[in-house]
């Protein structure tokens, strides 16, 4: 790493903490607007500048203060609550404009009931479970997801259910993952 003034060290950070809680703020919207599918793109705009921005300073919070502990903490808050608006657009995506024929992902909902709730958990489980390097917490979680879920997946008069599953569970992931990685860009571990 070449060096920087420490000033210009900690006027990027607090940019990347800033565009952090601007897309908390815009995945708290989007859980009370579900109808703005917008929020979530803004989520993820904001995640790929704060990883930019931390890109071009490696281990740019690695000191000893409360930045990287205020950034992981809101890299977290962004895994779980930012989940739920962003599945939702890849949700009307898969459904297009037709979200209520029957064999819609969007009406499989009325029997996967609680994924919202759930898909927080998984979240919240992902994150949590890549900062503290335990590979096998992710596992954990998806199989207890898995299994809970199991008896609704089977159920063959609802069509679409295992598709919004699989699409929910591959987004909640892929996001808790991008969300952790951010984190540990920004604050690399000891």
């Amino acid at each position: 790493m070449t060096d920087v003034p420490a000033d210009d060290l900690t006027a990027t950070a607090w940019l990347c903490l800033g565009l952090l809680a601007a897309a908390v703020l815009a995945a708290a919207t989007g859980w009370r607007w579900q109808r703005s599918p917008w929020l979530g793109g803004l989520q993820v705009v904001l995640l790929l500048a704060t990883a930019g921005a931390g890109a071009l300073r490696p281990g740019l919070l690695g000191a000893p203060d409360a930045l990287p502990v205020a950034v992981r903490t809101t890299c977290v808050l962004l895994a779980v609550l930012g989940g739920g608006p962003l599945t939702t657009a890849v949700f009307r995506l898969v459904d297009g404009r037709e979200d209520q024929r029957p064999g819609s992902v969007r009406r499989a909902a009325e029997v996967l009931r609680g994924g919202a709730w759930i898909g927080a958990l998984e979240r919240g489980a992902v994150v949590v479970s890549v900062l503290l390097r335990w590979p096998e917490g992710i596992a954990v979680s998806l199989a207890v997801k898995g299994l809970g879920r199991y008896p609704e997946l089977r159920n063959e008069e609802h069509t679409g259910i295992a598709e919004r599953f699989l699409i929910g569970t591959f987004v909640s992931v892929l996001w808790a993952a991008a969300c952790a990685g951010t984190a540990l860009l920004l604050c690399p571990p000891g």
